[in-house]
């Protein structure tokens, strides 16, 4: 029987901290302690951290580790007065933080719950069933010691922990939180039982411990579905891996539930992780490279959708060092079995998914608009995509040449190539009028939390992607704000050259491999005072991709005044 926590939990993540190595992890010394399941198909469970290890494991033991990072142990803990060991605290009488500290819980779990069998334990805490009193219902209740939390940064961890949980409260494929209390000597988190067993476990019980690509399909989906939902809040998981998924029961089409956030963090918009964390063999290029972000967690799914499918990791060494450099360097294998006996629609959405360009990968809402992965053919409940946002976002920062030249590449797409956008758009359009509006668009902004957008800075994005001035967004002009152009170059770079091709060749009027600035005003049909950048002499079509899809510096060329 499983508790909804997983055991493996480091702490003290932080996206703001700058760190001077800027090197991969090849060089970092890892203690590990494997996991006693692990067989040469089932994926590893070693965690990888470059934080210094404050907090505490509340479940079985699976995994515990230490990182050995000298450069993030000189660094003082967040908020931390003086970096010092637990135990010599303990022998000067200074009071653990965790005694000090208030945490505004409620005080009467015991008036509540009586706790019953222990579920497991971890380096400070324990999970145990309880029974609520009033009610009969059996939760499954953490406890977690105030003596252990001995600096600042163990009390950060549970106060995050319960943060994120009460901002992911109510979603299907989240383990609910109840409430939160605390006496003298423990912090309590009340949460969800779950006795369904790890996902870990189903997939070792599986025939070549593998799924079929239908049950791989309904796991994965409730997995990008978590992920989405994070990313809306500004939080990273940051630990995805088959562990840290449980079953509500043991049937077999009981729920999959998202458990153990302990090493999960939220992020400010534009900024990037610079610590190293997460399970080895499902850590992402980005990751190493300590410039990671929400598209880490997808690159995980990844991974776990490779094993799913096939019984095998898609990075595997003998050391961890080598793993890092399988990650950072090779391609997952599709030739061995039994690939040749799975879909090319699964293997085209793991491949997008295990790109390690994290520009170029499919987000996790993008992912859920996959064919392969969409529930009986329809897109039904696929969340807003943060990427969609963020690039209407930056729409209104581009010069007008560059949104020119999106609107002549929106224009050469299929359908197949629109399916992810025409998704995001009907999740806009709460009115299925086939436009957007702009209360709609404030909407829509809105649900990117993190992101704080002023009425003012709504209308002007509007107006920016409104190339008609109708006060409406279309379809095609919402494809040219929110098109993934690295996607599109990445995923199959001859049909992206056609259509990067196709796109020139709506301005080159007269097809002498140039346009040149009256070609551009017989073409776009704008208002008459508005400024375009544009060079001074006649851009050449072998300039004409870096200039209009990838511009190294805004402004690309001077202003001309129509």
């Amino acid at each position: 029987m499983g508790s909804c926590f997983s055991s493996s939990k480091v702490s003290g993540s932080n996206s703001n901290t700058p760190s001077t190595n800027t090197t991969t992890t090849t060089t970092t010394t890892v203690n590990v302690h494997q996991n006693r399941r692990e067989t040469s198909k089932a994926p590893s469970t070693t965690a990888v951290t470059s934080r210094k290890q404050e907090g505490s494991n509340y479940n079985r033991d699976k995994g515990n580790i230490n990182q050995k990072n000298h450069h993030k142990q000189q660094q003082q803990p967040r908020n931390s007065q003086q970096n010092v060991k637990p135990s010599s605290r303990r022998q000067t009488g200074v009071i653990p933080c965790g005694k000090r500290t208030d945490f505004g819980y409620d005080k009467d779990f015991d008036k509540r719950y009586t706790i019953g069998k222990l579920l497991g334990h971890g380096q400070f805490g324990y999970t145990y069933v309880a029974t609520d009193k009033s009610s009969g219902d059996r939760v499954a209740v953490k406890r977690i010691e105030k003596n252990k939390m001995v600096l600042p940064i163990a009390v950060e961890d549970v106060k995050r922990e319960v943060k994120i949980l009460k901002a992911l409260a109510g979603h299907e494929n989240v383990v609910q939180f109840y409430n939160s209390f605390e006496d003298d000597n423990y912090v309590y988190i009340v949460m969800e039982l779950c006795e369904g067993g790890e996902l870990l476990d189903r997939i070792l019980s599986k025939k070549d411990s593998r799924y079929t690509e239908k049950d791989a399909a309904i796991v994965v989906r409730q997995m990008l579905k978590v992920a989405a939902e994070c990313h809306l809040h500004g939080l990273v998981h940051r630990d995805m891996k088959p562990e840290n998924f449980l079953f509500k029961s043991s049937k077999e089409d009981s729920p999959l539930k998202a458990t153990d956030f302990g090493l999960s963090d939220f992020i400010r918009p534009g900024k990037k992780f610079q610590d190293i964390v997460g399970s080895a063999y499902y850590v992402a290029p980005e990751v190493l490279k300590r410039r990671s972000g929400p598209e880490s967690d997808v690159w995980s799914i990844g991974v776990i959708t490779y094993i799913l499918l096939c019984g095998r990791r898609p990075f595997w060494d003998k050391t961890e060092d080598g793993i890092f450099k399988e990650v950072l360097r090779n391609k997952p294998d599709f030739r061995r079995k039994p690939w040749s006996n799975i879909s090319n629609s699964a293997k085209d959405f793991v491949k997008k998914l295990l790109v390690k360009d994290p520009r170029a990968r499919l987000t996790a809402a993008q992912a859920l608009s996959h064919p392969w992965v969409r529930e009986g053919g329809d897109a039904s409940e696929i969340p807003l995509d943060i990427s969609v946002l963020s690039n209407m976002r930056q729409f209104v920062r581009y010069s007008r040449l560059k949104q020119f030249a999106l609107r002549a590449l929106a224009s050469t797409l299929d359908e197949e190539e629109l399916a992810d956008l025409r998704d995001q758009f009907s999740a806009i359009d709460v009115d299925k009028n086939g436009v957007i509006s702009l209360e709609e668009m404030r909407q829509a902004l809105a649900k990117d939390l993190p992101w704080k957008m002023k009425e003012s800075r709504v209308l002007e994005i509007l107006q920016a992607i409104d190339s008609n001035t109708d006060g409406l967004v279309d379809f095609p002009e919402f494809v040219a704000a929110t098109l993934h152009v690295h996607q599109l170059e990445e995923h199959n770079s001859t049909k992206w050259q056609q259509r990067s091709q196709a796109a020139f060749e709506k301005f080159d009027v007269d097809r002498d491999g140039f346009i040149t600035p009256e070609e551009l005003k017989m073409v776009v049909v704008v208002v008459p005072s508005v400024f375009v950048e544009f060079p001074f002499a006649p851009l050449h079509k072998r300039i004409w991709h870096e200039v209009a899809f990838f511009p190294l510096n805004q402004p690309v060329a001077m202003s001309v005044i129509w």
